[in-house]
Formats: C-alpha cells, sequence, structure tokens
C-alpha cells in the first residue's frame, strides 16, 4: 500500500502533504506562538488534504485499498501513510534552506565538552 501511495503522488502532491503536516503541528500548545496559520489557510490545507487522500484511496490505490483493509485494518492504512509521510518530510528536509537552518545549532555546541566525551570514548 505505501509503494502505491508514494508511486502515486507528484513532488506538489508530497509538499501539499508536509504543508497539512505543519499546519497540523502549528495547533500544539508548545509550538502555537511559532507560527501564524490562519484559519482560512488551515482549511485550505485541509481541503487540499482531502482531496489527496481521496483520490489516492478511490482512484490510485482502490485495489491495495481494498486488501489492506481487509487484511490490516487501521493500523495498515496508518502505516501506508505515515511511510508516505516520512517520504514527503525527506523531500523537504533535501532543501537547501531547511539543510542549513537544521544545522544552524551546531554553532551553539559546546565544542570543549563533546570534545572530551569523544576523547574518553577512545
Amino acid at each position: 500500500m505505501s509503494t502505491c501511495l508514494t508511486d502515486n503522488t507528484s513532488g506538489k502532491d508530497r509538499k501539499d502533504l508536509a504543508r497539512w503536516i505543519f499546519v497540523a503541528m502549528s495547533v500544539h500548545p508548545e509550538i502555537r506562538s511559532l507560527s501564524s496559520v490562519s484559519p482560512e489557510t488551515r482549511d485550505q490545507a485541509d481541503k487540499t488534504m482531502a482531496a489527496l487522500v481521496t483520490r489516492l484511496l478511490t482512484a490510485n490505490c482502490e485495489k491495495q485499498t481494498r486488501e489492506v483493509v481487509s487484511l490490516e485494518g487501521n493500523m495498515g492504512m496508518y502505516n501506508a501513510f505515515r511511510a508516505l509521510g516520512e517520504v514527503a518530510m525527506r523531500e523537504l528536509m533535501g532543501s537547501p534552506e531547511v539543510a542549513a537552518s537544521v544545522g544552524g545549532y551546531v554553532r551553539h555546541l559546546d565544542q570543549k565538552k563533546l570534545e572530551s566525551v569523544f576523547r574518553s570514548g577512545k
């Protein structure tokens, strides 16, 4: 099922999925202050995600959907979409801007403490 999902999504589809994940995570109380996602943006992300899921489950991967639901139930669907989400996130992480941002913390590491740990491990 996960292969069918990834094979039937474009780069744009996977970016839309990652955008929806970001929008959904932005309501978490610990993260809410970092994002200003409007209700309109949230609704549009939901609509885009609903269209993508509907297309995948009822057109592109109908046979696989029936098989997974029959054999594995909700857990099979969860695992298939988790795999698709991982692909979408890997694509975003491949962006040079994102990679630079993710690596930004390195300049704040305490190099002396880290060196002492690594030296003592030899």
